[in-house]
């Protein structure tokens, strides 16, 4: 594989740190904390009804798989799901067997699977949330480069208006970024997508210290040979 672009320092510590608390999240299940996975399950199965057999389908921090990945190479998808969580990727490829699952940081997405050509669909839920706002229009077309055209892009965020925000997250510091709807619907779109449609989704953890919250899905496509971001 040839390399990906390089890592600054900053954006290395974050990604080891994004690590480190996925880890710490693997140590006490993941499904304890996050167990209503509704929005993921129904864009999964809305995504599976528009692809064919075989489709290279990308997910971007795919954690330990389930239920995105699984959901996907169950129905004859192609799966390649990449995470910076070597604890993560360990429990995937376990749940997931038929996916191939890499350690791969952001930035060497539009790496993944080049000698194939580009991805079918790509989904990203919760994971470019890792990001700060400077980080992410970049990012999107990053992904929008790795579609194939008139492929699909999923992506879920939080529906709050944060920028880089520290938070402690099993007792790991993080810092999280989300965004009003109407804001990342215009985010998607000046990346390149045409965006099909928006959903809003009420998600409440399992765990009593952790607050309710609003969640966004944005179901997008790349548009056909011809389309320029505007």
């Amino acid at each position: 594989m040839t390399p990906g672009p390089r890592s600054t320092p900053a954006s290395a510590e974050r990604m080891s740190a994004r690590a480190v608390a996925c880890d710490q999240i693997d140590a006490t299940p993941n499904a304890v904390t996050f167990p209503h996975k509704e929005g993921q399950l129904a864009a999964g199965e809305w995504l599976i009804e528009r692809l064919r057999p075989g489709a290279r389908v990308l997910d971007v921090g795919c954690g330990t798989g389930v239920p995105t990945a699984r959901q996907l190479a169950d129905a004859g998808c192609d799966v390649t799901g990449i995470d910076a969580s070597e604890g993560m990727l360990e429990l995937a490829r376990r749940e997931v067997p038929g996916a191939t699952f890499l350690r791969l940081d952001l930035a060497e997405v539009p790496e993944v699977g080049r000698s194939r050509g580009g991805f079918d669909a790509i989904v990203a839920f919760f994971s470019l949330l890792m990001l700060p706002r400077t980080k992410i229009p970049a990012a999107l077309r990053r992904l929008h480069d790795r579609l194939e055209p008139g492929g699909y892009f999923l992506l879920s965020m939080a529906e709050t208006d944060l920028d880089d925000v520290p938070i402690d997250l099993h007792d790991c510091p993080q810092r999280v970024t989300g965004y009003p709807g109407a804001e990342l619907r215009a985010l998607v779109s000046e990346a390149g997508f045409e965006v099909l449609d928006l959903r809003h989704l009420s998600f409440a953890p399992a765990d009593p210290e952790m607050p309710p919250e609003a969640q966004l899905f944005v179901y997008s496509r790349r548009p056909e040979r011809g389309w320029r971001r505007r």
